[in-house]
């Protein structure tokens, strides 16, 4: 089947949080939403659970459990065992129960920002120290300040919250950087917590390696979060979950989620068994459409808006926007707001050094980002 990524579909007045948080006249390239609709095998099978007509408690099932565990040792040679896979109703989720199973008010969590705003804002929410020794900027990507990262480490740090690969900058890690983030984590005795959330978004050249797969030692202190729906565009559907092989650190999980968390809908199993069973092409194929869309994205900036540079686009389909050279005043996240009436999101909000940057959603119809991107570059004549 052959999907066209170039129709524009109606999302207005359709409960979108995208298109509905702002104005009828702000085209949203915010929130990690693709404007395109789901693979059809998913949209089939979504039907043939509706038509069944039952909607009461369900499990996953045995053929998603296989699913999952055979795609784990299929990309990444990593078997894992059924009592290790654990579900969750959404990859959040499964962060803050990263630091509520193992840590206690006051105790550190270690984050690498400019990253996710959650990674930010949710420990601190829940009474915990936030740790934040920044990336470090290089030409078009960012770097691991490893020295920083091991001095930053105090006796009350517990937590690790990896962000892999990370967002918003982009950045796919090699071996040896996490290698070298696992080793300085295991001599002070931190769990690792591995947002993986986009490691099917990777494009040509880049490799995704789950940070548990580098040891037996690693994987014994690693929790390692996935979920289905930014591949394939299934967010509002609630369906993630984490792999714990380490048999106590998986009995704190289940004790902290005992009445406070539910697992996934049973359209988010629906949808995750038939992305997993025959979403390949669609995934191949929006892959395709997205890495036009990055290249588009470039090469607009370097001949229309030099004044702002792009992190190198590793995988996800966000472009971190470095916004401080373009002579925007104030705050460039509200000026594209009001002066180009363009929704991004405002880096402020991903820690340090978010300042002075915009995080963008290129994952559209390029009919719109071409849209988006001329609101912009007529708003920076006008300063």
């Amino acid at each position: 089947m052959a999907y066209d990524f170039d129709q524009i579909r109606k999302r207005r007045g359709t409960d979108s949080l995208k298109w509905g948080r702002y104005g009828e006249d702000i085209l949203p390239l915010w929130v990690a939403d693709m404007d395109f609709p789901s693979p059809e095998p998913i949209v089939r099978a979504l039907r043939q659970r509706v038509d069944e007509g039952f909607f009461g408690y369900t499990q996953p099932s045995q053929e998603l459990r296989l699913r999952i565990r055979e795609r784990l040792a299929r990309l990444y040679a990593w078997p894992i065992q059924e009592e290790e896979l654990l579900f969750l109703p959404s990859l959040v989720t499964g962060l803050n129960l990263s630091f509520l199973s193992f840590t206690r008010p006051a105790d550190g969590v270690l984050v690498q920002p400019p990253v996710y705003h959650h990674f930010i804002k949710d420990p601190a929410l829940h009474g915990r120290t936030l740790i934040d020794p920044p990336l470090v900027q290089k030409g078009d990507t960012y770097e691991i300040d490893f020295d920083a990262f091991e001095r930053s480490i105090t006796d009350e740090t517990r937590v690790f919250l990896l962000c892999n690969p990370h967002n918003p900058v982009g950045r796919v890690y090699t071996s040896q950087e996490l290698t070298r983030m696992a080793e300085i984590c295991l001599r002070h005795g931190l769990t690792i917590s591995s947002d993986e959330i986009h490691c099917d978004l990777l494009y040509p050249g880049y490799r995704h390696i789950p940070i548990a797969t580098l040891s037996p030692e690693v994987a014994d202190r690693t929790v390692t979060l996935m979920s289905p729906s930014k591949s394939y565009n299934l967010a509002g559907l609630g369906c993630a979950f984490a792999i714990i092989g380490n048999q106590e650190l998986r009995r704190m999980w289940q004790n902290a989620s005992v009445g406070i968390v539910p697992g996934p809908t049973i359209m988010g199993h629906v949808a995750t068994l038939a992305a997993l069973k025959e979403g390949k092409e669609w995934l191949e194929q929006v892959l395709l459409y997205l890495m036009g869309n990055r290249d588009f994205l470039s090469r607009y900036l370097q001949e229309n808006l030099p004044g702002i540079r792009m992190s190198r686009v590793e995988a996800t389909y966000l472009a971190w926007l470095d916004c401080r050279q373009a002579g925007i005043p104030g705050n460039p996240f509200a000026f594209f707001l009001k002066e180009a009436k363009v929704a991004l999101m405002d880096g402020k909000d991903f820690g340090k050094g978010g300042e002075g940057f915009v995080r963008l959603n290129f994952a559209c119809p390029r009919k719109i980002l071409m849209e988006a991107l001329d609101r912009m570059a007529e708003a920076l004549k006008r300063i």
